[in-house]
């Protein structure tokens, strides 16, 4: 079995360090993605949903390498308890900051293809309204 990799970038017009900010401090989260009890900045983290209030993802912060990279496991109850790693990138460039995100370790299985999919339109989802929180 070979894994899908699911890989995005964006460019947004914000440093590095508030592009990180988003990436880790609960409160910047839950404006685009889901809230964590704490930042992701080392160790065991869950995350929940703003209207349910459920834990809808969690993992374990790999790497976190402050304004460059952050890494983390991946895991959300249709995975069936499978992990996946995802792996942000910052770069500074001329205007703002290239944004890499590359979500790897997906099962190639036919059955889960929705949930490949499923993740694919979440992730531009999410980072088009992360776009729209720094940029105002």
């Amino acid at each position: 079995m070979i894994e899908r990799i699911l890989e995005k970038t964006i460019y947004l017009r914000a440093t590095p360090a508030q592009v990180w900010a988003y990436l880790t401090e609960p409160d910047k989260l839950a404006v685009w993605f889901h809230r964590p009890k704490a930042p992701l900045t080392g160790g065991s983290f869950e995350m929940f949903g703003a209207d349910s209030g459920d834990r809808v993802i969690w993992g374990e912060v790999l790497l976190a390498e402050p304004f460059t990279r952050l890494d983390y496991t991946f895991t959300v109850a249709p995975m069936g308890g499978a992990v996946s790693i995802v792996r942000w990138t910052l770069e500074n460039t001329p205007g703002g900051t290239r944004v890499s995100l590359r979500h790897e370790g997906l099962s190639d299985a036919t059955e889960a293809f929705d949930l490949i999919l499923a993740l694919d339109a979440g992730w531009d989802k999410h980072l088009d309204r992360m776009r729209a929180a720094l940029h105002g």
